[in-house]
Parts: C-alpha cells; sequence; structure tokens
C-alpha cells in the first residue's frame, strides 16, 4: 500500500518516501504527493531526487488497490532508496483550479438546472462536462456563465472529508454522475465539499476555496445526443 498523502493535503508540494518495490511498470513507494490521476483529472508529474543528487523523472502515474506505481526512467532505483517526491507545482495548480471549476459548474447546473452528469474530462486550464439536458443555447450558457463566476466571488471554502461508507451513501445525491463509479466493497468515500454549494464524492485535488480558481468562461457548448449536451470551459486569472 501506498499512503496517498494528496488525499488529505493537496498543497504538498513533495515529501519523503522509500523505494519499497520496483517492478516492469515502474517503481512503488510507500508514500506519495503525486496523484496518479483519475476521474478525469491527469496524473501529476515531477521528479524523484536521490541522495546522491540526481533526478530521475516521474512521467506516468497509475494506481490501483492502494498502490500508486510511478514510472521512472528503468534502473535508475532500487528497493530501499531514500527519494524525496518532488511534483510539479504549476502544472498540479493549474488543474486542482480546473477541476474545482468543473466541480462548481457541476454545483451550480446540479442546483439550478437538476441535471446529472454523463461525463468529464479536463487539461491544465481548460475542462468540458456532459449533462443531461435535453436542449441547450448560447443564453442558457451565458446564464450559466454568470452564476459560476458568482460562486467564484462568493469566495466559498472548499473541505475534504474521508467518510465510512454508509455514513457518506446517506449524503443525499452524493453522486452527481449518471453512473456511479465507486468501486463496490469501498469502504471508505472522500468527498470534496464546497460550503454552500456541491457535496460530491470524489477522488482529485483541489483549491481551497473558490476564489482562489480564477475566472471561468464557457467556449463552447455541442450536443453530444438527445439529452446529453457538452459545455467547454476555460479557466483565466
Amino acid at each position: 500500500m501506498t499512503e496517498q498523502l494528496y488525499n488529505t493535503d493537496a498543497y504538498l508540494r513533495e515529501c519523503e518516501a522509500t523505494v519499497s518495490e520496483v517492478i516492469e511498470a515502474g517503481v512503488i513507494l510507500d508514500r506519495t504527493v503525486f496523484y496518479p490521476g483519475g476521474g478525469g483529472q491527469p496524473n501529476d508529474v515531477g521528479v524523484v531526487v536521490k541522495n546522491d543528487g540526481t533526478e530521475p523523472e516521474v512521467s506516468k502515474m497509475s494506481g490501483r488497490g492502494g498502490v500508486i506505481v510511478h514510472t521512472v526512467p528503468e534502473g535508475s532505483l532500487s528497493v530501499g532508496d531514500a527519494v524525496t517526491c518532488r511534483i510539479d507545482w504549476e502544472l498540479r495548480h493549474k488543474l486542482m483550479r480546473t477541476h474545482t471549476a468543473l466541480h462548481i459548474l457541476c454545483g451550480v447546473v446540479w442546483r439550478d438546472y437538476g441535471a446529472q452528469v454523463t461525463g468529464g474530462n479536463m487539461t491544465p486550464l481548460a475542462g468540458r462536462m456532459d449533462f443531461e439536458f435535453e436542449n441547450m443555447s448560447a443564453e442558457l450558457t451565458e446564464e450559466i456563465e454568470a452564476s459560476i463566476n458568482k460562486e467564484i466571488g462568493e469566495d466559498r471554502s472548499i473541505h475534504v472529508k474521508i467518510l465510512p461508507r454508509a455514513e457518506a451513501f446517506a449524503i443525499p445525491d452524493l453522486i452527481r454522475t449518471k453512473i456511479n463509479l465507486l468501486p463496490e466493497g469501498i469502504e471508505e468515500v472522500r468527498t470534496i465539499n464546497i460550503n454552500g454549494l456541491d457535496l460530491q464524492a470524489d477522488g482529485g485535488t483541489h483549491v481551497a476555496s473558490t476564489a482562489e480558481v480564477g475566472h471561468i468562461k464557457i467556449v463552447g457548448h455541442q450536443s453530444k445526443g438527445r439529452i446529453n449536451k457538452r459545455i467547454r470551459i476555460e479557466v483565466t486569472d
């Protein structure tokens, strides 16, 4: 198992760790600040700094069953090596802002229109989210854009909690996606709460308040089916 420090503190930029296993796909550390990706959010990249001063690059990540694999150059690390994990903070922070922006969008659309999410994806400072809308128009997206930026102006605090499964699933509308993507049998559920706007199960990294997102611009919308409409956003300072 890998202790996943990003789950409770998305602002950690580095940590000390030890290589516990070397496999074909990369190395497994006992703890990490690298987010392996998931839910539409790309994985972190960065370096692991060794005691001799060399800095093998972490180019890819993967995670399953609590084990996080860091892809590094073959032969660069050995079991027992002590390293400092150091993420590309500029990239991470852009993804944090973008992920929170999508949650603000989701929260507003659910609150004001009752539309569930059918899909989503993001890159640094850009993303898209699909909703169960029958109709979409420029006028509607302008209305939504004004509402989401109003929530940014409210400077709503954002909190992470890890709850027992039964307690989490007692929360109304915890799952906003059309299909429940949480693995069966999961014992704990990580939640993201944008105070007064949005409370969802989520595994990604987020900023501490809506004001930190910046400004959200809806840059396009399109139909992806009879009751499936896509909204594209960009995040600016």
